[in-house]
């Protein structure tokens, strides 16, 4: 059998990052107020719904039309957003040196963490902001790898896959209209999500006082536990895609697939170091 980590160190590192579901999407309005106040990008006195409302001609009004946020917006800037996230992941992983990955991982952790709430409360669109969220959680995520892969080699390979298996398994559903983010489903999912962080932050806080409750270890009630975090951070892929339908149906503006793009992102970190912890157990077994 291969020794896994001590319990200490899993915990660290698992539990150091794991308020990253806080993060879970404040999806963009379904209506965007245009330079005259009203919701929509229309000029004043149209009537209609957002769908049959015709624009006044003129180029300003063109212009904001034409220039609304698309599927292929968000998809670019996602794939850009994932080579930052894999570059700054690999930076740390190669040239970080041992005693300086603790507090690497920490400024990570935490400083991501810090401009995630700041972009998910404030639905940031700025690029920076969120190129600046991605190169401090790569680097978390990296070192976080990098320690598994010295435990257990190979595995984060088979977490990645599995990680993007997850994703596209959900986009089928979801495009095929088997799970659809209504009102009910979307106030339940927000409920566990709130749900889980409080769990996870209480059992975080008890392990500093030597009171470990099996949520974060291997065991039943650990594993069980890490595949109720997958399934719930691979619904929330619904959310996601429902954001970027009603953003592109309501003609958002372009900067708002950056935010779109944030939120994927977010929740591919957050199943794959639910997988990459998973494995772990099932490797220790």
């Amino acid at each position: 059998m291969v020794h896994g980590p001590s319990r200490r160190w899993r915990a660290t590192i698992g539990d150091v990052r794991s308020s990253n579901p806080a993060l879970n999407r404040l999806a963009p309005p379904p209506t965007a107020t245009n330079a005259y106040g009203e919701s929509g990008w229309y000029a004043p006195g149209a009537t209609g719904t957002a769908s049959t409302r015709t624009p006044t001609a003129g180029p300003v009004i063109e212009a904001a039309r034409t220039a609304g946020m698309t599927v292929d917006d968000v998809t670019v800037r996602t794939i850009g957003l994932l080579v930052l996230l894999a570059a700054a992941g690999g930076i740390a992983w190669g040239v970080v040196p041992a005693q300086w990955q603790g507090a690497v991982l920490l400024v990570g952790v935490f400083g991501g963490l810090i401009l995630g709430l700041v972009i998910s409360f404030g639905r940031t669109t700025s690029p920076l902001l969120i190129g600046a969220y991605t190169v401090l959680q790569g680097a978390a995520v990296g070192l976080i790898s990098k320690q598994y892969n010295d435990w257990y080699n190979g595995i984060v390979v088979q977490a990645v896959a599995a990680t993007f298996a997850v994703f596209f398994v959900m986009l089928i559903l979801y495009r095929f209209k088997v799970i659809r983010a209504t009102p009910r489903f979307t106030k339940g999912l927000i409920g566990a999500l709130i749900a889980a962080v409080v769990l996870m932050f209480g059992d975080l806080i008890l392990s500093l006082f030597g009171v470990h409750t099996g949520l974060r270890q291997n065991g039943i009630v650990g594993i069980l536990f890490s595949i109720a975090m997958i399934a719930l951070g691979a619904l929330t892929f619904i959310l996601d895609f429902d954001a970027v339908e009603q953003g592109v149906r309501a003609e958002l503006p372009k900067r708002y697939a950056w935010f779109a793009a944030f939120g994927i992102v977010v929740g591919l970190v957050w199943v794959y170091l639910e997988i990459l912890r998973l494995l772990g157990y099932a490797r220790d077994r």
